[in-house]
């Protein structure tokens, strides 16, 4: 058996191994397959894949559990199996291992991408302590966790693991930084490194998603902050897609001469992430010599830490139209962009609204029920150009990654747009475009907080943009379904993310509205309510049994049987009008929807509604 872990690596530089997932892939096991639970299907393929990383000279070789949680393995109908997979995965490692190169029992990240998920500290805890205790019984000689970008998640798997094994072995803890010396969390390379020593984390370091150069300008920060161990696993550059097949370009040379630079900077142990391979090891090896004892460190001029980034601190300030309340309420109206080139129907319907006045703000739906339409960004600049009248424009994450999403909200900045809805979207697949895919990157709550952190004037990663944004922040609120405490629920993230108000679907029922005002009352923000006056039977019977997120009562629907054309419009006008009177107290404002963008509709709502409200200030007190 090998010294204690810890012992060694205070004299000696060790090498870690490489990416196990990578070789994998290399040996045919599709990207989209579960690599964890090949330690039960296929246990001889990963104990090869062991053995090549010894033979190539790791001193450490790292079990093939990265994803064997149970949130991760639930992707694949696995998630009772947690503990199965982590014992299968500790025993081939201990085999080839064979007492003479140290196990690392891996342990991967599970929070849900930019808030998507929300997890308890009760429940993240349990999580990571199923894989530890599975792990520490499969007889691992230390615990790593890696390629977090959580710190708050990766300080409690840290806890959970002085917990399990009261101390005794070995926690590595290491975080994936991306541009500028920041996880995708927008944590910053010193603040973790300080704060997982203080911890007690026994060996603190970088792997995963950049090369050797990012990886090195973080260790030597890290170096700068603490004198804790670290340890460096960079990926072999980034990947490029060849024959359908993902080649790693970096030279094992490359690699080599940059596991040196990190050994000089302070690592004590050095090993490859995604696309690493053995040869790569081999080459580190062969590169460090024979001589590894533990150096003084030596920095470059270039360590220095990571600047504050600079911006607008805190929410945008608050809009006009909100300022206003209670005094105005609220109208907006939402319009579709076409689904072609021609925008005079549209621009007819603005241009009438504009001119009849009332309305504080048009919105504009983006790409509705996942049909393409002309983008509403574009359209919104048209018509605030073209009207005088501010827009709020959609934003899915159906249609855009994280970068298509930033770049789109700068660019609407620019152009002038300066109110945002925050959605999900509807899926892809219940649109008209076969072979479409949803993105869905982030949902609508990571969306809130990306919004918010370009008005603090930082990108997704906490990278400064220059001057900050100052959007003011919508969400949409669901007030349909049997109960709607967990709507609310959501709606109180949002708050907590960032989001000022909140649009409702459209509601049909008086008593839905009042439950929707009841229950939302304390939540901080208004709620303007939904209004899509209906046009016909077939209109009623379509958004109810085909539209997510509308609910249309009985006695609505029976209203409308038979009806179609001027009939059908005037009985849907008349609904809608009550719906308005009787909750006009209530209400904070009104989102009209007109229906195929029927410009008289809109006008009729609009009219009625400041009427309400000229009627309401005529009979206040003085």
């Amino acid at each position: 058996m090998p010294e204690p872990f810890l012992e060694r690596l205070d004299r000696e530089v060790l090498v870690g191994d490489g990416a196990m997932g990578t070789e994998l892939y290399a040996r045919g096991i599709d990207l989209a397959a579960c690599f964890d639970a090949l330690n039960l299907t296929d246990p001889d393929m990963v104990a090869a894949v062991h053995k090549s990383y010894i033979e190539a000279g790791a001193d450490l070789i790292e079990t093939n559990t990265f994803g064997a949680n149970r949130v991760r393995l639930a992707q694949f109908g696995l998630e009772t199996r947690a503990r199965e997979i982590n014992l299968a995965g500790s025993e081939l490692a201990r085999r080839q291992a064979g007492g003479r190169v140290y196990v690392a029992g891996s342990i991967g990240p599970f929070e849900g991408r930019w808030g998507e998920e929300e997890f308890t500290v009760d429940q993240i805890r349990d999580i990571f302590r199923e894989q530890v205790k599975a792990l520490v019984d499969g007889g691992v000689d230390l615990l790593i966790f890696e390629t977090f970008s959580s710190l708050t998640h990766l300080l409690e798997g840290l806890t959970v693991a002085r917990e399990e094994t009261g101390g005794k072995l070995p926690v590595i803890c290491q975080l994936a930084f991306i541009e500028g010396g920041r996880t995708a969390a927008g944590i910053v390379d010193i603040t973790a490194a300080k704060e997982l020593a203080s911890a007690g984390a026994d060996v603190i370091g970088a792997n995963c998603i950049s090369g050797p150069i990012r990886t090195l300008e973080v260790i030597e920060r890290m170096a700068l902050a603490v004198s804790s161990r670290l340890s460096a696993s960079p990926n072999a550059g980034a990947p490029t897609f060849v024959n359908g097949r993902y080649i790693y370009a970096s030279t094992s040379e490359y690699m080599a001469e940059y596991a040196r630079r990190m050994v000089d900077a302070g690592v004590a142990l050095v090993g490859g992430c995604c696309g690493t391979t053995p040869a790569d090891i081999r080459a580190i090896v062969k590169r460090l010599g024979a001589d590894r004892a533990v150096r003084p460190r030596r920095l470059s001029p270039a360590a220095v830490s990571v600047a504050a980034p600079s911006g607008g601190g805190g929410r945008a300030p608050l809009p006009k139209f909100l300022a206003d309340l209670p005094r105005r309420k609220f109208i907006t109206v939402e319009l579709d962009p076409p689904k072609g080139m021609d925008t005079s129907g549209l621009m007819k319907t603005a241009k009438a609204l504009a001119k009849e006045g009332g309305v504080d703000v048009f919105n504009l739906a983006e790409n509705t029920m996942g049909t393409p339409r002309l983008s509403n960004i574009a359209m919104a600049h048209i018509l605030q150009q073209e009207t005088g009248v501010e827009t709020l424009v959609h934003i899915t994450c159906r249609d855009r990654n994280l970068i298509g999403l930033q770049s789109a909200l700068m660019g609407a900045w620019a152009l002038g747009i300066r109110h945002l809805l925050a959605l999900t979207g509807d899926p892809a697949k219940i649109g008209p475009q076969p072979g479409a895919t949803s993105v869905y990157d982030t949902q609508s709550f990571g969306l809130v907080d990306l919004i918010r952190k370009l008005n603090e004037g930082t990108n997704a990663i906490g990278n400064p943009i220059g001057k900050p944004t100052g959007f003011s922040i919508g969400v949409a609120f669901d007030p349909h379904g049997k109960k709607i405490e967990p709507q609310v629920n959501r709606l109180r993230r949002k708050v907590r993310l960032g989001a000022q108000y909140a649009l409702s679907q459209p509601v049909y029922s008086v008593e839905k509205a009042v439950e929707l005002y009841d229950k939302t009352a304390d939540v901080g923000v208004p709620v303007f309510l939904g209004v899509m006056p209906l046009v016909s039977e077939k209109n009623a019977e379509y958004l109810h049994n085909e539209v997510p997120g509308i609910s249309i009562p009985d006695d609505v629907r029976r209203q409308m049987h038979g009806l179609s054309g001027p009939a059908g419009r005037a009985r849907g006008l008349a609904l809608a009008r009550g719906l308005v009177e009787e909750l006009f107290s209530r209400a904070s404002g009104f989102y009209i929807i007109p229906v195929f963008n029927h410009v008289e509709i809109a006008l009729e709502m609009v009219r009625f509604v400041r009427s309400c409200e000229a009627k309401s200030l005529r009979s206040a007190p003085v």
